[in-house]
Formats: structure tokens, C-alpha cells, sequence
């Protein structure tokens, strides 16, 4: 029975794994051995008969080919057990972390609980032995032997003072007093106990300063000189570093607190609202002198005023400066730079901005409170520190300062809580203030008293305020200096102003760094590109600005040679013949006679009328006797102070109109002085030729010659003016009516006249007849018409009188004159024009030549100072933008020198490591 059910179980296995299944068709199939048997694949029967039987189920299994899209599906099975027990591991571990964290934090706080009650027990235990201190001397002590390991260990050491040995053993054995290791135990458990975290401003400037502070302090200073060069470059928010601004309400104490750290009164005092400009105030922590003396002052950068060591008069600049603000006003925004320089302030920069108002009284503005809302929320924001004062006497929820501050900084991450008035509120009351559990700041409050004194500006004054708000505070113990978290007194407060400043700075140093390298390549490239590196300074464009006037005045003066001046001199003379010529000659009836006296050939000068002999002497003496001197040198003059006033008005004058008035000032004072000799001196040369003058055949020809040349030009000018009338009146033909009909009236009137002077010989009533009026004309061509009568009469003149001069008469010399009188006044023009240029050329123009460069020198050059050295410069538009740019290029590579030089004065800031947080954080 056994074997049937074996079978039957082999059969039901083989159909489970599939190797029946096709049984049927591979029956007649071969073997594969003998089907594909070769040589190289001899067997022997017995293992071909083995592998058939052994091979034969596999034979019919259907097998495929591996795929690469089977990869991924073996990959995550393969992987699928480690990665269930990697996270099953990894739940484990944060679970045993988080239980751990949370059993830390258990500890933790019984820890803090156990470490409180400590602290608690301890300044009981100090105040008890304080108490029992005070009590120590009126009680007589048994006289007890200390130990001798008590001695031993207190005992002094070897190399000390034998004098002291010797005090210490007398006191020892007279018995009054303790041995000596008793009163160093008891001194030093006294000193322990008795110790406060803060202790009056003399203690602490008898301690010597931590090496800390005071690498805190020089750095502190060196970013306030980066902040202020800064300032002096850019007064955008990108290149700025944090400032501390105080804000508050007008009776919250901000002036208190200022002048506490101080230490003087210096801030403007007053009834009505005093502070109305904000107060830049710059701290700067100077070394005590050599003679041990502090040396305390302040200083107004931009007033000038130099070093004030009375700080009262500090004050009262401070209130002259806010009240010369209008009343209607009542705010102004431009601020007041002050620096203090002292040994006992701490290197600051705080900016006192004007108190908060709740209703403007009745003269002033009714915006005021939003003015100074405004002022102070430009100031507040980032990144300055906002020192948020406030009166502890006042609720915090009802001050305008944290109000305030909570728009610009709702974190707290940038405000400090000053609460002064501390000693208005209980002490528990302030202590809960202190701890900002109600209106928390991440920066904290400090408490502080800052009662007035009565002597304004004393230090010692200051100081005992100080010291009785450090005495309130110590008389308060257990509830200030309870908890170490909490902040009182003035050294804290400067103190933390410090940390907190230096901190502020320094995390804004990387940000201020990138942003001034970035504003340093862009104004380099620009100095490049513009100037081409090519600096300057005000000294040498003041000095380049004199040399070109000086070159300039050099060019210029060439117009004023000798052969230039006589020319202008004769043009000027020739005017004048022209004039006594038309006076003597051409206005004379018998100017006819004179000109048939030209034309007679037969005619000696000799016969000629002694008539025509005085005319000539009045003409030449009118010539020589008019002031040719005076106006010689008034006509040199003027042209000097047109020459003047051109390089005045030309560039780069033009941008400087001071130094443009001045050097047309001293250029003309230079010419008053000078006018007035040159002209006499010129006068005295010329009087030989009022009354004589002596003329050779040269010069005559000379003469002639000229007057031939000036009769042309004279006669070309009639010309052309009658050409323009004729054009105006509409042609010739209507100018020669217009002339005709203006001779008629000029008849007329003549006729008129006559017969006026007949009736008034005879005696006859004078009969008036009104001037008859003309309507065939407009009036303005009459009067075309009569100028040109004129110079159609001159034009006549002028031919006959310059035929005259070409005729052989005048031609035959100097004997002509009587006939020729142009040739001859010519050649007197010509002489006085000769002699007046030599000496104006001697006496004005070589002096005025030589003092002109030189009170250039002495009162543009030398004259000014430094600052009008660089007003000057500025005043070009073109060179203040070179020295803008250079300036702020210079100053950009100065502060990111001193960027990269804060580097060795503060270490580089490693970061905090974290605390260890689970069980396992410190293997991972």
C-alpha cells in the first residue's frame, strides 16, 4: 500500500512544479545527446544514460532570458531587508534621544530651582553676617588661640616686610587684638559676602579694566571713526553703521541720562520746547594726560569753534542752535554735530532726537506731534539701536516710546529699556518692570536714578548722583540683585551701551564691508573712465588758475604795443581834425572863397588873406589844446579795464564771481592811481605843440597822404549812409523829392526869420505865425531827408577838399599849409599821437604791467587760507565733481583699510558650538 501511495505523491509533486505538462509531445522527441552528437561529445552509454535520467525534468522547464527592466524590481528586493532594519533603527535612536532631551530638561530646571534657593540662602547668610559685622566692635571677644594649621595657613609668606612680621607678632602677644590669620579669615569671608555686583564709580576706576574692555572699548572707537567717514561719504542707509538713538517723552528723563553718562549738563534747558534739532553726540574715550589731570572738552565740527572746555558754554550753543529754529516750525531735521572728548565716557554714538509731544500748546504748530513722530521714525529705523527711555512712574503700555518702536522693530531685537525715576516705585514694583515679562525686549531694560543736582556741569556733582543711585539699588538687594538677569545703575547701563553697540556693529560689519567694496570699485572705475586717474587738489587748481590769468593778461597785453596804441591814438585824432576842420573850414560861408583860392595856379602862399592864416593857427591850437593828454590816457584806460573785465567774465572766473569782483576791484584801483600822473605827464610833453610845430618835407608827404586816405574813408561812410537812406525812403527818386521839398521848408523858415529880424530893426509888433505843417510826407522821411542834405553837402565838401589835396599846391610842400589845413593837422595829429603813446606807454602801461601780476599774487593767492583755498576749488562745477569723486574714492580705500585692520584688533568670531542635545549627538 505503500508504494501506490508514493506513486501517486510523485505524481502529484510533478504536476505541482509544472513538469508534466508537456510529457505528451516531448515523448517523440530525441534526445538532445543524440541529436546533436559529435565527435568532440564522446561518452560512454552508462553517463549518457545518467545525465538523461537526472536532466530529464529540467529539459522540459521553459526558461526566459534576463531583462533590464527586471533591474529595478531586484534592486529593491534585494535592498528591501536592510532598509526596514535601518528604519526601524532610526526610530529607535530618536526615540532614546527625545527621552533623554526630555529627562535633561527635567534635571535642568531642578537644577536652576536648587541653584536659586542657594543664591537665596547666600545673600541671607551676607546680610546676617553684614549685621553681625557692624555689631563686631563694640563686643569684646574672648582672647582664643587660633590653630596652629590656621596660622600656618594664613600665616604671611617668606620675603615679606619685617616690619610687618613685627606688628603682626606685637599685636599677637599684647592680647588685645586677633592673631593674624584670624583677621585675614574673617576679612576675606567679610570681602566675600560684602561683595555686589556693582559697586560705586571710584571702586570701579580702582580696579584695573579687563583686557577685554578695553579691546572692546578700541574697537568700539575704531568703528565710531568708520561711521563718521562714512557719514562723510554717503548718507544713504546702504554705508551706515548702526547709531544709538534716545527717544522718549518730554518728561521721561532722556537729558538726565545723557548727561549721567556724561557727567555734565550740557544739554539745552527750558520751559517750552528747547530741543528741536536732533543731536548727533559722538563720545570719545581720551587717555588721562601725563600730569594725571583729566582734560575734558567738546567740539562743533561744522560751527568751527574749536575745543570748549566749559561745558555751560556748550549748553548755551546747544540752546542757540534749537531756538534759532522758527517757532512755527518748531522741529528741524538738519542736526547738530557734537563731540565730546573725555577720559570718563565710554566711546559712543548717541543721537538725541526731541521729546515726545501729546497736544501742542497754543503757540505752537498744531502738527508738531507729527513732526517730531516723523523725525523720530526716520532715525529709529535700521540699523541704528533704539534706547527706548521711559519714566517708571508711567505705565509701559502708555509710552510713546515703545509705542513707537514697536512698528519699526515688533521683535525688540534692536530697542534698550531705560526706566529712570526708579526710586517713585516700590522696589518690587520696579524689580517686575525691570524683568520685561509684560512688554519684553530682547535687548532687556536697565533701571536707573538720575535725580538732578544743583550744580550744573560738576563732575564730583554727577558723580554723587551716581553713587546715590547705586546706594538705592544696594539698599534694595533683595530685590535687584536677586536675580542676575536684572539691570541697574549707570556703569551697567554704559556698559551695556558699549556691548550692545560694539555688537550691532560688528554683526554689520560684513554686510557695510561688501557694500563699501562694491561702492570702491565703482567709484574707481569712474575715476578712471573720467579723469583717467589724473588727481588734483585745491592748492593746484587755485595755482593752474593764477597762471592761466597770468598767461592771459600777458596775451592780451600785446594789444596794447607801442605801434597799436599810437594807432589808436591817431584814429582818435583823426576823429577830433575831422571835427575842428567842419568847426573852422567847411561851416564857414566863405568856405567858397577858400576852395576858388585851391584852384587859382597863379595864387602864392604868400598873397593869401591873413584871414585863412588865423583859421589855421585856431584849428591847429584848437587840436593841441583840447586835452589830447587826458583823453589819450582815458582811452588807454578804458580799453585795459575792458580787457579786465573780459578775463573776468571768461572761464573759469565766471564760476568764481568773489575773486572776479576783487580782481576787477584792485585792476581798476591800479588805474585811479595811475590816470591822473599819466595824463599830466603826458600834457607837459605835448605843450611844445600848442604853440609851435615844425613840420619837414617827409612829413608833409607824410600827412598828405593820410588825409587823402582818411578824406576816402570819410567820403565812402557818406556814401554808404545815403545808399541806406535811399534804400529806406524807396529809391532815388523819392529821396530827391523829399531833399527838394525839405529845401523848400528850410527857404521858408529862413525867409521867416529874416523878415522877424527886418520888423524887429524897425520896430514893427512882431506877428508870430504858427510853422506851417506839411502832410505830403510822413515825419520820419523828412528827417531821412534832411540827413541826407547833410551828407550830400559833406559829400561835395569832401571832393573839393580832396581834390585840393591831390592838386600840385599841396603837393609842392609845407609851404602850402594855409591852403592844405588837412594835410597839416594831419601831420600834428600824428606828432601828438607819436609822443602820447611813448609816454603812456612809460608811465601806464609798463607800471600797471608790473603791479597787476603781483597784487594778483598777494590778494588771490596768498591771501586766502585753507578753507578759501577749497570754497575756491569748489565753487567750479567741473573741479568739485573731480574732487568729489576723488575724495570719496580716498575715503572709500581708507575705510576699507580700516575694515580689513579691524581684523587684528578683533579676532575672528568663531562660531557658538552647539550644545549637545540627545544621548547619542556627541558620536554623529
Amino acid at each position: 500500500m505503500s508504494f501506490p501511495y508514493l506513486r501517486s505523491l510523485s505524481a502529484q509533486k510533478t504536476v505541482t512544479y509544472g513538469l508534466n505538462a508537456s510529457r505528451r509531445p516531448a515523448e517523440g522527441v530525441r534526445s538532445p545527446h543524440r541529436q546533436f552528437t559529435t565527435n568532440m561529445m564522446q561518452h560512454p552509454a552508462r553517463l549518457r544514460s545518467r545525465y538523461a535520467s537526472s536532466l530529464a525534468p529540467f529539459r522540459r522547464v521553459n526558461a526566459r532570458g534576463l531583462s533590464y527592466a527586471s533591474i529595478p524590481k531586484f534592486v529593491a528586493r534585494a535592498f528591501r531587508v536592510p532598509i526596514a532594519g535601518a528604519t526601524i533603527g532610526a526610530g529607535g535612536f530618536t526615540y532614546a534621544n527625545y527621552k533623554f532631551e526630555e529627562f535633561r530638561k527635567t534635571s535642568q530646571g531642578w537644577i536652576s530651582s536648587v541653584r536659586d534657593t542657594a543664591t537665596d540662602l547666600f545673600d541671607t547668610a551676607s546680610d546676617g553676617i553684614k549685621a553681625v559685622s557692624e555689631r563686631v566692635q563694640s563686643v569684646d571677644l574672648p582672647t582664643l588661640e587660633a590653630p596652629q594649621f590656621i596660622k600656618h595657613l594664613f600665616s604671611p609668606k617668606e620675603g615679606t616686610d619685617n616690619e610687618d612680621n613685627q606688628t603682626h607678632e606685637e599685636r599677637g602677644s599684647s592680647g588685645k587684638g586677633r592673631p593674624g590669620g584670624e583677621d585675614a579669615m574673617i576679612a576675606a569671608l567679610v570681602a566675600a559676602t560684602m561683595s555686589s555686583p556693582l559697586d560705586s564709580a571710584e571702586d570701579v576706576k580702582d580696579i584695573p579694566m579687563d583686557p577685554r574692555q578695553n579691546g572692546l572699548m578700541h574697537l568700539t572707537k575704531k568703528l565710531i571713526e568708520i561711521r563718521s567717514m562714512l557719514l562723510s561719504i554717503d548718507q544713504s542707509d546702504a554705508l551706515k553703521l548702526p547709531s544709538i538713538v534716545v527717544i522718549g517723552s518730554q518728561s521721561s528723563g532722556k537729558s538726565s541720562v545723557l548727561e549721567t553718562i556724561v557727567g555734565h549738563e550740557f544739554l539745552p534747558k527750558g520751559n517750552n520746547m528747547v530741543t528741536r534739532r536732533p543731536i548727533e553726540l559722538t563720545l570719545i574715550h581720551t587717555p588721562v594726560g601725563a600730569n594725571a589731570q583729566a582734560v575734558e572738552y567738546g567740539e562743533f565740527p561744522s560751527l568751527g569753534l574749536g575745543k570748549i572746555t566749559d561745558f555751560s558754554q556748550i549748553q548755551k550753543t546747544l540752546t542757540d542752535l534749537n531756538l534759532a529754529v522758527p517757532a512755527s516750525e518748531a522741529v528741524s531735521d538738519e542736526p547738530i554735530d557734537l563731540r565730546i572728548y573725555s577720559p570718563n565716557v565710554p566711546d559712543l554714538t548717541l543721537i538725541d532726537l526731541p521729546g515726545y509731544v501729546q497736544i501742542s500748546s497754543v503757540d505752537q504748530p498744531e502738527t508738531l506731534k507729527e513732526k517730531v513722530s516723523a523725525l523720530c521714525e526716520k532715525y529709529i529705523r535700521e540699523p541704528n539701536i533704539v534706547l527706548a527711555v521711559c519714566a517708571a512712574d508711567v505705565d509701559l503700555a502708555n509710552s510713546p516710546a515703545l509705542r513707537a518702536t514697536r512698528k519699526v522693530d515688533p521683535l525688540g531685537l534692536r530697542t534698550l529699556g531705560v526706566i529712570t525715576k526708579m526710586d517713585l516705585v516700590p522696589p518690587e514694583q520696579g524689580a517686575a518692570i525691570l524683568s520685561g515679562n509684560r512688554y519684553p525686549l530682547h535687548l532687556g531694560y536697565v533701571g536707573v536714578v538720575c535725580k538732578p543736582s544743583g550744580k550744573k556741569g560738576h563732575l564730583k556733582a554727577r558723580g554723587v548722583v551716581a553713587r546715590r543711585g547705586d546706594e538705592y539699588f544696594r539698599d534694595n538687594r533683595e530685590h535687584f540683585y536677586s536675580s542676575s538677569s536684572l539691570m541697574v545703575g549707570t556703569d551697567t547701563l554704559r556698559k551695556r551701551l558699549m556691548e550692545v553697540l560694539e555688537s550691532s556693529m560688528a554683526s554689520s560689519l560684513h554686510g557695510i564691508t561688501n557694500a563699501v567694496q562694491l561702492e570702491l570699485e565703482e567709484a574707481q572705475y569712474q575715476f578712471k573712465v573720467q579723469y583717467n586717474d589724473r588727481r588734483i587738489s585745491s592748492e593746484s587748481y587755485v595755482a593752474e588758475t593764477i597762471d592761466n590769468l597770468k598767461g592771459r593778461f600777458r596775451g592780451f597785453m600785446t594789444q596794447f604795443r607801442k605801434p597799436a596804441v599810437r594807432a589808436k591814438l591817431k584814429s582818435m585824432l583823426d576823429e577830433r581834425v575831422m571835427d575842428v576842420l567842419e568847426q573852422l573850414y567847411w561851416s564857414d560861408k566863405r568856405v567858397g572863397e577858400f576852395t576858388a583860392l585851391g584852384e587859382d595856379r597863379r595864387l602864392k602862399p604868400d598873397d593869401v588873406e591873413p584871414y585863412w592864416k588865423y583859421k589855421l593857427e585856431a584849428a591847429s591850437s584848437l587840436l593841441t589844446k583840447s586835452g589830447v593828454g587826458r583823453d589819450a590816457t582815458l582811452l588807454v584806460a578804458d580799453g585795459l579795464r575792458t580787457l579786465i573785465d573780459s578775463i573776468a567774465v571768461g572761464e573759469p572766473f565766471n564760476f568764481h564771481p568773489r575773486a572776479s569782483e576783487r580782481l576787477v576791484e584792485f585792476a581798476h584801483m591800479i588805474l585811479r592811481d595811475r590816470i591822473p600822473l599819466t595824463s599830466d605827464q603826458v600834457e607837459n610833453c605835448i605843450k611844445p605843440y600848442k604853440y609851435e610845430v615844425e613840420v619837414d618835407e617827409r612829413e608833409w608827404e607824410n600827412g598828405r597822404k593820410e588825409a587823402i586816405k582818411l578824406f576816402e574813408r570819410e567820403l565812402g561812410m557818406c556814401e554808404e549812409k545815403l545808399k541806406d537812406i535811399r534804400k529806406k525812403v524807396g529809391g532815388s527818386r523819392r529821396l530827391s523829392s523829399l531833399m527838394s521839398y525839405v529845401r523848400d521848408l528850410e527857404e521858408r523858415e529862413r525867409e521867416k526869420k529874416n523878415r522877424r529880424i527886418a520888423q524887429a530893426a524897425a520896430g514893427e509888433e512882431m506877428v508870430n505865425t504858427p510853422p506851417e505843417e506839411s502832410y505830403k510826407y510822413p515825419p520820419a522821411q523828412l528827417v531821412d531827408a534832411r540827413h541826407a542834405t547833410l551828407y550830400t553837402d559833406r559829400l561835395a565838401i569832401l571832393k573839393f577838399r580832396l581834390a585840393a589835396l591831390r592838386s600840385k599846391k599841396c603837393k609842392a610842400g609845407p609851404e602850402s599849409d594855409l591852403l592844405c589845413p588837412e594835410a597839416f593837422l594831419n601831420v600834428v595829429a600824428d606828432k601828438l599821437a607819436y609822443t602820447s603813446s611813448m609816454f603812456i606807454n612809460i608811465e601806464l602801461l609798463d607800471q600797471f604791467l608790473y603791479q597787476f601780476p603781483r597784487e594778483i599774487d598777494s590778494r588771490l593767492l596768498y591771501d586766502l587760507d585753507r578753507n578759501e583755498i577749497v570754497e575756491f576749488a569748489r565753487e567750479n562745477p567741473a573741479i568739485r565733481r573731480h574732487l568729489d569723486l576723488q575724495d570719496r574714492k580716498d575715503k572709500l580705500e581708507e575705510v576699507m583699510k580700516r575694515l580689513n585692520s579691524l581684523s587684528v584688533l578683533r579676532a575672528d568670531v568663531q562660531p557658538t558650538p552647539r550644545r549637545p542635545r540627545g544621548l547619542f549627538n556627541g558620536i554623529f
